[in-house]
């Protein structure tokens, strides 16, 4: 490690490198492995260093995880805008993004904070307060049950993929929730 003293200052790209570090650690290794000491070591910073960008281990996996709140809402923004039909539309990104971030062996960036959002309440309200945020934007096009069934089937999906539990017929099973977002005559 250079001395802290002689090395040019670059906050921006120390906070990138902890958070990409502490991304890294939690998908090959848990959340357990996210320490302060070890995305410090990771990152090459100083403990010190750390605490200047975030006061805690806590704070660091929340941003971490509001990092992949936006990475998922530039997605189905992405894809809401590429829908022709905006009844449902909502609901179709979601699916879609849901069932395109199966996780490999290595979990994929999601794995370790979902599972570790179900036994952390600070997690599992970032979460809430994005999902609700989102149906209430998208209440007008995707506010009905048919729709809020769609969205819990993708995420048992999604679990059952982390999971390891084998889906036969997935591919039939997601073209019939994509029938199901759109509106029949």
């Amino acid at each position: 490690m250079e001395n802290a003293h002689t090395r040019k200052k670059q906050p921006e790209l120390v906070r990138r490198a902890l958070l990409d570090r502490a991304a890294e650690l939690a998908v090959e290794q848990g959340l357990a492995a996210v320490t302060v000491q070890a995305v410090a070591d990771a990152a090459g910073v100083t403990k010190g260093g750390f605490m200047h960008h975030f006061p805690s281990k806590q704070a660091l996996i929340d941003a971490v995880f509001r990092e992949l709140l936006d990475t998922l809402d530039q997605d189905l923004d992405a894809r809401i805008e590429a829908d022709p039909e905006a009844t449902g539309a909502f609901t179709r990104a979601y699916l879609g993004s849901v069932l395109d971030m199966i996780p490999g062996a290595s979990g994929g960036p999601w794995a370790a904070l979902y599972v570790s959002m179900l036994a952390d309440p600070d997690l599992r309200a970032l979460w809430a307060g994005w999902y609700e945020a989102r149906l209430e934007r998208h209440q007008a096009t995707d506010d009905t049950v048919q729709l809020a069934a769609v969205r819990a089937a993708a995420d048992g999906i999604w679990l059952a993929d982390l999971t390891g539990i084998a889906l036969h017929g997935r591919a039939g099973l997601h073209a019939l929730l994509l029938d199901m977002t759109l509106p029949h005559s």
